[in-house]
């Protein structure tokens, strides 16, 4: 039961880790965007470079280690 708990906990951590770095990623214009922007807030496209695996593999490792953890706890 433990194994299984701890498990779900990682899970849930990878899970909120991805979401953090997508939402608190910075401004959508500004200085960081790709093209100068003119007449509104926002570029015209959002690049998908913050849903790459260089960029989130912290989450899915522990998402990663929480199946582990939730398998072998469920085999016991």
């Amino acid at each position: 039961m433990f194994l299984t708990g701890l498990g779900a906990l990682l899970i849930f951590g990878g899970l909120l880790y991805m979401l953090r770095a997508t939402i608190w990623r910075g401004p959508l214009s500004g200085r960081d965007s790709s093209r100068p922007v003119r007449g509104t807030l926002e570029p015209p496209r959002r690049g998908l470079g913050f849903l790459g695996i260089g960029s989130n593999w912290p989450g899915i490792l522990l998402m990663a280690a929480g199946v582990v953890l939730m398998a072998s706890g469920a085999s016991f």
